[in-house]
């Protein structure tokens, strides 16, 4: 190489180790710049790097490769570095020339090879700093997780601006039921849609993480919280390009506002916040979005207080059971009875509005569940003994349930060392909750049918796919939601009543039995008989009685 070419290439590879060793200022063109009149310099035709995580994704091509120069003429290879780094991964830089090139001399090849080297040893650093980014900073499906909103919050604490956001937690409503109806594949590229959707909400000065499943936390700017509410109310996200289709996906959120006066510090004080109102709001309590406020956080402390009093309450038998009546309605008969719990704590009742929707965020509202089957147990069993008339008696189970393998057995434990009949026992399931496959509601149905136990679905109407529960799985029995109850007011066409009598036909025609909830009225008991629907349960008969008084109903006979 003449001297003037060889004082060119000493600058040219001054400014780009110079631009490669000053990562705060780094520009990714400046660099680029600078190898493309390297490569022009010693008449190459392209210049190629790749990066792979390990050699097995090297081998299947999975990484990255970039071309940083190429006129277009490449036809030989005539350089290849293949880098393996300390932690597996693999860098390799390949240069080309073209047929008619003039041939390069030792030393320029030496020079080409050194430059060749750097920047595989520039690329090796930086991607491997890229990955660790990724693996500290993002899950395994590309989603921003709980460690980089902790960094984007104490960012904006650091430049004194953490009063000028909000930060919310969210949850998908009903994906379970989303993936079920359009497969998983699509269920994710929703979840992502909807999750770009909020990311465009939140701005640049805003961030979107997910904390794991379909749960993600927000952190953005307070002007844009109306925008962001919006979207959580619902929004159709398509799933098919092809065809058009789409779903509505709207989320059930925690929100706290920062006040001016918050000083934070840690993010742990905003994540416990909006996590808390987050699981408010799934109770459905107080509407699918909670504020945290001071009103919130009362709340949150009595929910605490009821979490930290039921282990106690339970063992000192404080909850009791109350039987509201089902009744024939066209010769007045009480045909069973519902179990319902009351909390008697000190002497006053505790509304079950205040303690069930709590117990019902974990495992509480099982062991609950257990115990009022043991003590409906205990009554039949001394009815039984006394000669008494018995009823089925119906016990509310939670779809928390469900996840237990061995349900049925925990079940059939407790009916049988009291020595109760299958008969007297019916099962009811809550149909307005869907985060339970319905492959495992149906296990649990059909297994407790085969050994007797009667089973039906409660609140029918009020769930998010009400007819696909009772097409899928064999009730016994439908207990039809006050919802689809016509109103003293409402005509014979209302649409109501329209419902009502095809609902009340559509479980006749399936064998099953039919019970309508919330009858206050003698006109509805007349609606009923008309439509016939020959049980009720309702105030119009009976409240929820202690067992001393629904003993007495029962030797008192029929009603009417």
């Amino acid at each position: 190489m003449d001297k003037a070419r060889l004082e060119q290439f000493y600058t040219l590879f001054e400014q780009m180790v110079s631009i490669m060793t000053d990562p705060e200022h780094f520009v990714r063109e400046d660099l680029i710049g600078v190898l493309e009149q390297i490569c022009e310099l010693f008449r190459l035709a392209k210049g190629v790097t790749e990066f792979y995580m390990s050699p097995e994704l090297e081998a299947a091509k999975d990484g990255e490769i970039l071309v940083d120069f190429d006129n277009g003429k490449a036809d030989t290879e005539i350089i290849t570095r293949r880098l393996i780094g300390a932690a597996g991964s693999v860098v390799i830089g390949r240069v080309f020339v073209s047929e008619d090139a003039q041939d390069l001399s030792g030393e320029e090849l030496e020079k080409i090879d050194l430059v060749v080297r750097c920047l595989l040893s520039f690329v090796s650093r930086n991607r491997l700093s890229n990955a660790v980014e990724r693996l500290g900073y993002y899950d395994e499906d590309g989603y921003p997780n709980v460690r980089s909103y902790n960094r984007f919050l104490e960012g904006v604490n650091a430049r004194g601006r953490i009063t000028k956001y909000t930060a919310a937690c969210y949850n998908l409503r009903h994906f379970s039921m989303v993936n079920r109806d359009i497969g998983r594949e699509r269920g994710d590229a929703v979840m992502l849609e909807y999750f770009r959707l909020l990311e465009m909400a939140a701005g640049e000065d805003g961030i979107v993480c997910r904390l794991g499943g379909d749960n993600f936390l927000m952190f953005f700017q307070k002007e844009l919280t109306d925008q962001v509410l919006e979207i959580f109310a619902g929004v159709p996200v398509q799933y098919d390009e092809k065809n058009g289709k789409r779903t509505l996906i709207s989320a059930t959120a925690g929100v706290f506002i920062v006040p001016d006066d918050f000083v934070m510090e840690h993010p742990g004080q905003i994540l416990e916040r909006v996590y808390g109102a987050l699981n408010t709001a799934k109770t459905e309590q107080y509407g699918s979005i909670v504020f945290s406020d001071e009103k919130m956080l009362a709340l949150r402390e009595k929910m605490v207080r009821v979490h930290n009093a039921f282990p106690d309450a339970l063992r000192n038998r404080e909850f009791y059971v109350y039987y509201q009546p089902k009744v024939n309605v066209f010769d007045g008969r009480i045909v069973g009875a519902e179990a319902l719990c009351r909390w008697i704590k000190n002497g006053k009742v505790v509304p079950p509005m205040e303690f069930i929707p709590v117990l019902e965020q974990g495992t509480d509202i099982c062991a609950l569940d257990f115990y009022m089957l043991d003590r409906v147990c205990e009554d039949i069993r001394r009815w039984l003994d006394q000669g008494r008339q018995v009823v089925r008696i119906s016990v509310n189970l939670s779809r928390k349930h469900l996840v237990d393998v061995n349900l049925l057995e925990h079940i059939m434990e407790i009916v049988d060392r009291h020595h109760v009949p299958h008969q007297y026992i019916e099962v009811e399931l809550t149909e307005t909750t869907t985060d339970v496959a319905f492959r495992d509601l149906k296990r649990v149905v059909n297994s407790l049918q085969l050994r007797g136990i009667c089973t039906s679905v409660d609140d029918f109407g009020v769930g998010y796919s009400s007819l696909n529960l009772i097409r899928e799985i064999p009730w016994n029995v439908l207990k039809i939601d006050r919802c689809f109850l016509p109103g003293d007011l409402d005509s014979e066409n209302s649409i109501t009543s329209l419902m009502f009598r095809h609902v009340v036909q559509m479980a006749h025609e399936m064998g099953m039995e039919c019970v309508t909830e919330g009858v206050e009225t003698i006109k509805q008991v007349e609606t009923l008989r008309k439509a016939q629907c020959s049980i009720a349960q309702g105030y119009f008969f009976d409240k929820p009685l202690p067992v001393e008084d629904f003993e007495q109903r029962m030797e008192q006979g029929a009603y009417i």
